[in-house]
């Protein structure tokens, strides 16, 4: 049963949180200081060890996700904790941004394709449910046939 649609996105749930550790959130011109998060002109996910072990939590808990298809209603928990991941990043890689946004001075910032990988990652989560569910509700409807 691995060959289900919903592995597939859960597959690209765990793509998403491991693609956080190669693109960075955003890019800037290096600032003079060492202190700032943009001392080598890019905020990522390394730049934050909190981050970090989110990200690789995420990774984690996609892919053994995935081999818990006879336990759906397991899968549909790690499901919405996978989501729920999905939203933390961004919130915690905000409030450390703002923490640190004294240090990065005028220095024109712009986007990186890391900034929507949670969104990504969202999204995808949020699908894997959907046919979680559809799939405990055809195993339900069955049971009851019998």
């Amino acid at each position: 049963m691995i060959q289900r649609i919903q592995t597939i996105f859960l597959l690209l749930t765990g793509a998403a949180f491991a693609a956080l550790l190669v693109f960075p959130f955003a890019t800037s011109s290096p600032a003079g200081d060492e202190v700032s998060i943009f001392a080598d002109g890019r905020y990522s996910i390394q730049d934050h060890l909190i981050l970090e072990i989110l990200s690789l939590a995420g990774i984690l808990l996609a892919f053994v996700n995935i081999f818990l298809f006879r336990k759906r209603k397991t899968q549909l928990r790690l499901g919405y904790f996978l989501m729920i991941l999905s939203i933390l990043i961004p919130v915690v890689a905000y409030l450390y941004f703002t923490n640190q946004a004294m240090t990065i001075g005028d220095a024109p910032i712009d986007d990186g394709v890391g900034i929507f990988l949670p969104i990504a990652s969202l999204i995808s989560a949020f699908l894997a449910n959907h046919f979680i569910r559809k799939d405990e509700k055809l195993v339900r409807s069955m049971d009851r046939l019998r």
